[in-house]
């Protein structure tokens, strides 16, 4: 029975040890999460915003209304919220003896790869950085397997709801673009559309901007979708959004889900 023993009491050992190494971290939204999840540091999570959905973790309000209060009792050790949370309500809602960080990460990959070695620099923890400067090589090379073939595309959120277009100077433009693919929407970050009139809406920019794809990035596929008309010239292709819609990692499996599905635009 030693043997065994022992080996419990160096497991404990070693949960005591990471814990105690483990920086207290609230993520004050789920992109910023998935960040977090990247980096191996999930775990370290001790306070989410209540767009997140991990079970069992306290709430710390929104991002442009971060619970002060909630954020105090949790005594973080590191704050990460995004640029939409207003410089002085960062200032103010930012505990003493805390560190914090504002991230910007909607406009391009590179903020993103940016985000994670900001975080990483946070922790002082060498393998963290390493897995930080890691990401940049890998999305850029994943990246090479996809050709878009030239192929004008519109980039929806989703066909229901209020559903927006994904226009320049954001994540997905660069990402598709590097994809070989041709953006039709020249707006610049995202174009909403209306709620009260979304199928009208979203079919009227179809008409106006005739893409070869439309690739609409929902978690299910809406029946509204489909009883959209489209012109002869476009084709609807359906993404996971959970692996779209966050400026983060997550992006990686999304490049593998355009990998796989490639075949649909390169036969036509």
């Amino acid at each position: 029975m030693k043997p065994f023993f022992y080996l419990i009491l160096l497991f404990q050992l070693f949960i005591q040890y990471a814990l105690a190494d483990c920086p207290r971290i609230i993520s004050q939204s789920p992109y910023i999460t998935h960040q977090l999840d990247y980096l191996g540091l999930k775990n370290c999570i001790v306070g989410t915003s209540r767009y997140d959905n991990l079970k069992d973790i306290p709430n710390t309000g929104g991002i442009i209304d971060p619970d002060a209060q909630a954020i105090a009792q949790l005594k973080p050790d590191l704050w990460i919220t995004s640029v939409w949370t207003k410089p002085e309500v960062f200032q103010k809602v930012l505990p003493p003896n805390s560190q914090g960080l504002r991230l910007d990460s909607f406009q391009g990959m590179a903020q993103i790869s940016q985000n994670l070695m900001d975080i990483a620099d946070k922790t002082k923890k060498p393998e963290i950085m390493h897995k930080a400067k890691q990401f940049s090589a890998q999305w850029q090379n994943k990246i090479k397997q996809v050709n878009g073939k030239g192929k004008k595309v519109l980039l929806l959120s989703s066909c229901t709801g209020q559903p927006y277009s994904f226009g320049n100077k954001t994540w997905l433009a660069e990402l598709f673009t590097r994809a070989r693919f041709k953006l039709v929407d020249n707006t610049e970050g995202v174009r909403h559309l209306s709620k009260d009139r979304t199928a009208e809406e979203t079919q009227a920019l179809i008409a106006a901007l005739k893409p070869d794809l439309i690739f609409v990035f929902t978690r299910q596929v809406a029946d509204a979708c489909a009883l959209i008309e489209l012109p002869k010239v476009s084709q609807l292709v359906v993404l996971n959004g959970d692996n779209f819609l966050h400026p983060a990692p997550v992006l990686l499996k999304g490049i593998d889900e355009l990998i796989e599905k490639q075949a649909i635009w390169q036969q036509r």
